[in-house]
């Protein structure tokens, strides 16, 4: 059996240290899930719950099938999370949604180890202001508290940050002349385009620039791009845009709007516009792209420290990485443009705000609450990465002595050490934002698990689960047990008369043994006139009130 002599090199890509750096996250990705999961605390986002539920009514359903992913939201952390859930008990517990979740933050750790080290390294074997660089930014990425709670749960978050940032890892190689690299991250940026909306605007970036540098280098040659030699750009461009062209056509399909997500009755636009009145003019924000660009940029500060005095030193101390790195870029020491891709998030959550219907709350400013905080967790790479660049920066300088760069760096790591001792003092901002906005509907949705609970095994009910789904969940009920806004043909517009939920609407007493009705919902006003036995009516402040029919 041939053996690696001593001489052999080793893989550069996956070393000891790599091999290290992923068993230490593995560990903190599963304690820190056991944790929460103690605590209760792994349900408490109703997206991440949602989540769930999407990925299991795909084989859960009266109608099972890809159809149930719906719209709005991408399909990919859905599909990755099925093979997880399809054990009753990782269902009801919300362990299996956070397995990919988990898997994101352990290859998102790496990521930016790997990228912070082939950015800076010049020789192999790794010279050690380039190592030292890359353990600081890993582990000031991997132990932010935010980042470990959310990888704790079923929302998607850490799972676009690991597409992400190694998608950003292969550029990189790619611009070092590793040719392959280019369609690796073509694929990373399709899986990114297919988990969250941000991946399109990346991927849109990324390609302009790779088509850009191949006419620049002569690599196109007359009217029709031929397929260049090095680096596989129009292959990379054509992978790039297969997610987006696929989500795109699937809608128009489907639902006879290609932009359903964006303009469709679940939309974020839609959304607001139900939500808005003379009093509630529209989010903070909404209009205004200064303002937006205030609002995200305030989500990342806060997801990094709540301390305003701890936050304007991480701000300051990226600047400085900034300035640094353009004057070492200048003296032709240091060549690190592709990082400028980890800014991405600023300008598309400015311009989602201002004009794509999203809002972000933050509780220091009006209206001083908690809502898509998270959101700046997307600026946690170019934060990490950007210290690191600078913790790299002060070990090169020689004018100064050992003792000044040694006190420089140990600042820094003092900055960070105590804006994340005092977010765990505290509350995490994210798993904040789950508590206030949860907390009536966990214990409504709890109360009504009880009572779900106590019905018979084989018994049909129609209720409409777009809110309340978790309920289900909780009470081991299986989703084909039920006849919801999911058992219909979608690509009938407006309506489908012949779909079974629409039949079961009209008469309940024919399709479902109960009805369960949540005020207002399509349910709700459905039955108002049938004159069905009420068996139970439940009333949580804060919540709609549910009652639960005898259908026969």
């Amino acid at each position: 059996m041939p053996t690696r002599s001593k001489d052999e090199p080793v893989n550069p890509n996956w070393d000891s240290e790599t091999n290290l750096l992923l068993w230490i996250a593995t560990c903190v990705s599963v304690l820190s899930f056991l944790f929460f999961y103690r605590d209760g605390d792994v349900m408490l986002y109703g997206d991440a719950v949602a989540h769930i539920n999407i990925a299991r009514r795909v084989f859960d359903s009266k109608t099972p099938g890809l159809l149930q992913l719906g719209t709005v939201w991408l399909p990919l952390p859905h599909l990755l999370i099925i093979p997880f859930i399809l054990s009753k008990q990782m269902w009801q517990s919300g362990a299996g949604g956070s397995i990919p979740s988990m898997i994101g933050y352990v290859f998102g750790i790496v990521g930016v180890f790997r990228l912070v080290r082939h950015t800076l390294s010049r020789t192999q074997p790794v010279e050690a202001p380039a190592r030292i660089a890359a353990w600081s930014a890993a582990i000031i990425y991997g132990a932010n508290p935010n980042l470990i709670y959310m990888q704790a749960t079923a929302m998607g978050e850490t799972l676009y940050l690991a597409f992400f940032i190694w998608s950003v890892v292969y550029f990189v190689e790619w611009r070092r002349g590793d040719t392959k690299a280019l369609i690796k991250c073509g694929l990373c940026l399709a899986a990114a385009c297919l988990t969250r909306y941000d991946g399109w605007f990346l991927a849109a970036a990324m390609a302009g620039v790779v088509l850009v540098s191949s006419v620049i280098s002569g690599q196109f040659n007359g009217a029709w791009p031929a397929l260049p030699s090095k680096g596989g750009a129009v292959k990379f461009i054509l992978i790039a845009a297969a997610a987006p062209v696929l989500w795109l056509t699937y809608n128009g399909i489907i639902y006879r709007n290609p932009l359903e997500f964006e303009n469709g009755p679940y939309s974020a636009k839609a959304i607001e516009r139900r939500t808005q009145s003379s009093s509630n003019p529209g989010h903070p924000g909404s209009g205004n792209i200064v303002v937006a660009t205030l609002f995200f940029v305030k989500a990342a500060e806060d997801n990094l420290t709540q301390n305003e005095w701890l936050a304007r030193t991480w701000l300051l101390l990226g600047l400085a990485a900034a300035i640094g790195g353009v004057a070492a870029r200048k003296r032709g020491a240091l060549s690190a443009s592709p990082l400028l891709f980890l800014l991405i998030p600023i300008p598309f959550y400015a311009l989602s705000i201002a004009y794509g219907g999203v809002p972000i709350f933050i509780p220091q400013w009006w209206p001083f609450t908690h809502y898509n905080a998270r959101y700046g967790l997307q600026l946690l790479p170019a934060f990490s990465i950007g210290l690191a660049l600078l913790i790299f920066l002060i070990i090169q300088i020689e004018e100064w002595s050992s003792r000044v760069r040694l006190a420089c760096v140990l600042s820094i790591a003092a900055v960070v050490a105590t804006s994340y001792a005092l977010v765990w003092r505290g509350t995490p901002i994210c798993l904040e934002e789950a508590r206030v906005n949860m907390r009536t509907r966990t214990q409504f949705q709890r109360q009504l698990a009880t009572l779900l609970a106590e019905l018979p095994s084989s018994a049909t009910i129609l209720m409409y689960t777009g809110d309340h789904v978790g309920a289900l969940e909780r009470a081991g009920i299986p989703l084909n047990h039920t006849i919801n806004e999911g058992n219909h043909r979608t690509w009938k517009q407006p309506t489908d008369p012949d779909g079974l939920w629409e039949r079961a609407l009209v008469d309940p007493s024919k399709y479902a043994d109960y009805v369960l009705a949540f005020d207002g919902d399509p349910v709700w006003q459905a039955v108002q006139d049938k004159h069905l036995r009420e068996l139970i009516e439940l009333h949580i402040t804060g919540q709609p009130r549910a009652v639960l029919y005898r259908a026969r």
